[in-house]
């Protein structure tokens, strides 16, 4: 025993190191209390955190993001989208706000409102032009995190959607372990093993983390040809199902490869905007009603 080290004391230090490795630490109710040597969670009104993600990138995790916020947002919920794909910040562009900058209020950050009930918060808001590329390591990227949490007015929340870069890394082990009531992760995926394949890994490092996989939603299942509306299986089908079914999560649904989402995108306004007008935009409104079921059911 070290000079001057009362047995709590060395128990509590053993606890850490042991805590430190734990993959469930940032859950667990040691953790919570502080003994593994963790920041607590930050003190924000939000009733549900849900983390988009993916395995691998490419796949449309930010269009998934920026379409279940806006959904949710029109079904009358008070949403903040937290951008953290830090070097690829392409939220603000999707939402059509990518010449706005960040705003202080009563020593707040103020985001930026999309609707009344839609605010975001983006990297891409501090970054004097588009071109400029972040170069961080891992204690920068969790600094801005801290900050991103608990220095914006975000005011009372029922949902924050946070769209986190591919795979598994520093942004979703700070969120998980900073953010209250998260309710768990939406994996985005598309058909192909080679997505799948990473989609896995995303799905069990949710699972080792002690959170819930909200579900799959498959992206770009199928192509919907603009000239005769036939299907082609360009990228294949049935990927992100397979995959819920051996992970036993729920499958939230496919959406098809379509130019018209490709354009909503570049536009800046998102696809769910638009009405019943095609069967792309049907599939999305499903997901998004299926993904808004598992959470409140």
């Amino acid at each position: 025993m070290a000079k001057n080290t009362t047995p709590k004391q060395q128990a509590d230090e053993e606890c850490k190191k042991e805590c430190s490795s734990c993959p469930t630490a940032t859950t667990c109710a040691s953790a919570k209390n502080g003994k593994a040597g963790l920041p607590p969670k930050v003190d924000i009104d939000v009733k549900h955190v849900i983390m988009v993600l993916s395995g691998k990138g490419g796949v449309g995790k930010s269009t998934v993001s920026v379409n279940l916020a806006y959904a949710l947002s029109a079904h009358g919920k008070k949403v903040g989208l937290l951008d953290l794909d830090m070097h690829g910040p392409n939220v603000p562009k999707m939402l059509g706000i990518e010449d706005h900058k960040l705003a202080m209020m009563d020593d707040r950050i103020e985001p930026v409102h999309v609707t009344g009930n839609l605010s975001v918060i983006s990297m891409a808001f501090l970054l004097p032009d588009t071109s400029t590329p972040i170069i961080w390591r891992g204690p920068m990227k969790m600094a801005a995190i801290q900050q991103f949490l608990t220095e914006v007015h975000w005011g009372s929340l029922d949902y924050l959607v946070v769209d986190l870069p591919p795979g598994t890394g520093d942004e979703a082990l700070t969120i998980a372990q900073l953010a209250p009531n998260v309710r768990g992760a939406v994996v985005v995926t598309t058909p192909q093993d080679v997505a799948t394949m990473d989609a896995r890994k995303s799905a069990k490092f949710i699972e080792k983390l002690g959170l819930p996989v909200i579900g799959i939603v498959e992206n770009m299942s199928g192509m919907l040809c603009p000239h005769c509306g036939e299907e082609i299986d360009l990228f294949g089908k049935g990927g992100g199902k397979k995959i819920a079914e051996e992970l036993k999560v729920p499958f939230l649904g496919a959406i098809p490869l379509d130019i018209e989402m490709r354009k909503a995108g570049d536009e800046g306004r998102p696809f769910i905007i638009r009405r019943g007008d095609s069967p792309t935009w049907k599939c999305v409104d499903k997901v998004m009603e299926e993904l808004i079921r598992v959470v409140e059911g």
